[in-house]
């Protein structure tokens, strides 16, 4: 009788409460959607999750990351949404060399300063989410912005991308406003950005926080008179919640409703069989996480061991996702289209490419390709 080889044991350390508990559902949803579609297994490997909510706290983020790979001793490292939480578990990643896979949070040192060969990314830099958005604004005759966001790593790196293709655009910032992470009392703020009354509003914010801007943005009656752009977070799994004061939003990001791609048409048909629910851009980047895991377990038959010859198959490949081809950077962040999408019903409809394989510049990162 063959011995089965032991469980492969993926620590999934994700938001499952708080205002992106939605985010790290959909990405557990799709992560293992795509290990049902390979039959359940991995390079012949079956999967063991070890689940842990990481509350999007930052301050539990070390202990909660470490309990999962010296305690748990789980194999791989799959998380998460928020940035900070992101920073606490790249710190252990690069202390343990356990392979790490970030399916959302776009802390731009993850694949900057804090690069490393165990560290891979399916989702996004913050930089890289926004930073098309600049460009797209000043084409539709927007000179002057305000701009609004949570005052967090993400906040902070998104605002840096947007400034950057804003201005080299030739568009100019006017009004500066923040608020601390995940404080949604946005009325005082509505009314700085009426008073400056700039040609246009940029914002990023997610989830819940996202749902209550864009409904009190509308109620001010700032939508018909300060257009209100962001990148796809803004618009991306909370659409249902924001009705009509959602409609006509202009975005970019990584991922949009109506691509013509077949893998993207197959995956939200297997994604709204399995859970009922519409796919969204957080799904996508799950399901990618496997895809890349997959790749290198293959190259290696599923000796996860094998570190080095896994992740050079991980770094040479092309996956081929729901959003559309990309490439994984020297940084290993992926290189891919930035869509331009608009909010029509109860879909980010796509409306063009905003920016050709757009890659993160990785400041900062040592690693060579």
């Amino acid at each position: 009788m063959i011995a089965q080889p032991a469980r492969l044991k993926v620590g999934l350390m994700l938001p499952y409460t708080g205002t992106f508990a939605a985010l790290g559902n959909a990405i557990t949803n799709a992560f293992k959607l795509y290990v049902a579609e390979q039959g359940g297994k991995l390079a012949g490997r079956e999967l063991e999750y070890v689940v842990l909510d990481d509350e999007s706290d930052p301050a539990k983020a070390v202990d909660n990351a470490g309990r999962l790979v010296n305690r748990d001793k789980v194999d791989v490292l799959i998380g998460t949404v928020h940035s900070g939480v992101q920073m606490g578990m790249v710190k252990v990643a690069r202390e343990s060399g356990v392979l790490s896979i970030i399916p959302n949070a776009g802390a731009d040192a993850a694949t900057g300063p804090l690069c490393a060969t165990n560290i891979f990314r399916t989702s996004f830099s913050n930089w890289q989410t926004i930073h098309a958005l600049g460009k797209v604004m000043v084409e539709k005759g927007h000179k002057s912005a305000a701009w609004i966001s949570w005052k967090y790593a993400a906040g902070e790196e998104m605002f840096k991308g947007f400034k950057e293709g804003y201005e080299k655009a030739g568009g100019r910032i006017v009004k500066e406003l923040w608020l601390p992470f995940p404080n949604v009392e946005f009325q005082a703020l509505i009314t700085e950005i009426a008073a400056a009354r700039p040609d246009a509003t940029a914002c990023f914010f997610a989830g819940g926080g996202a749902v209550k801007f864009v409904k009190d943005y509308d109620a001010a009656g700032l939508k018909a008179k300060i257009p209100l752009y962001g990148n796809g977070f803004l618009t991306d799994g909370t659409l249902q919640a924001q009705g009509a004061s959602a409609q006509g939003i202009y975005t970019t990001l990584h991922y949009a409703d109506s691509l013509e791609i077949p893998k993207d048409k197959q995956f939200r048909l297997n994604y709204v069989k399995t859970y009922k629910l519409q796919p969204d851009v957080y799904a996508v980047q799950g399901y990618d996480a496997a895809q890349l895991l997959d790749v290198g377990l293959k190259a290696v038959k599923g000796d996860i061991k094998a570190a080095k010859a896994m992740t050079a198959a991980m770094e040479g490949v092309t996956i081929d996702s729901p959003r559309g081809k990309w490439k994984v950077s020297r940084a290993h962040n992926p290189i891919q289209d930035s869509y331009l999408r608009q909010v029509v019903g109860e879909q980010n409809k796509y409306i063009a490419v905003a920016w050709k394989a757009l890659e993160d510049p990785a400041r900062g990162c040592k690693l060579t390709a």
